[in-house]
């Protein structure tokens, strides 16, 4: 049995759900981004106990399939955008598509309708705040960093880098650059 966790959407989420699971004592099998695999099923009142542990964390178990759905294609697009460095042979529609088993289309009128946004915003602004947190470590260049979030060239990344920021990356990366100076000073 499976059971959905909505916002479980880093490495630290998965540490949280591990260690409710075990406080819990339920058995469980694999944690992924947003799923746990729960060998034995769950009884009401462990999922009812599950359910408060997991809402002090910040982190909600869902019911409703379409909520499930709308967390899977999200944890899809972190997955490949803050945690893979495979680069797609495909475009990332037939992607979603062959990982979640559903029509793209359907995906995308179902994920517009409830969050508010297209998928393609939801792919851009996580593209973006990886940019950003790319160019605060400042191990990469900004041709590397375009190669590794797979942007055609570094002139489209920073066009949609400054579409959403406001600012260029070598304008953002000065401003943290200056940021960090004052507080040494401090």
């Amino acid at each position: 049995m499976k059971v959905y966790i909505k916002y479980m959407v880093s490495l630290r989420c998965k540490l949280v759900v591990k260690t409710e699971l075990e406080r819990l004592g339920i058995p469980h099998g694999s944690v992924d981004l947003g799923e746990v695999d729960l060998p034995e099923g769950i009884t009401e009142e462990k999922r009812a106990r599950l359910s408060l542990a997991l809402r002090k964390s910040g982190l909600e178990l869902m019911n409703d399939s379409k909520s499930m759905l709308i967390e899977k294609i999200k944890n899809v697009i972190v997955e490949l955008i803050h945690y893979s460095d495979e680069q797609l042979k495909i475009n990332f529609s037939q992607y979603l598509s062959e990982t979640l088993k559903y029509d793209y289309t359907y995906l995308s009128n179902l994920f517009s309708e409830v969050q508010g946004t297209t998928i393609e915003h939801f792919i851009i602004s996580h593209k973006i705040e990886r940019v950003k947190e790319l160019l605060v470590y400042d191990e990469l260049t900004l041709t590397e960093i375009a190669y590794k979030l797979h942007y055609s060239s570094v002139a489209h990344l920073s066009n949609q880098f400054k579409k959403v920021t406001g600012l260029t990356p070598s304008h953002f990366k000065m401003l943290k650059d200056k940021r960090r100076k004052g507080l040494e000073e401090l």
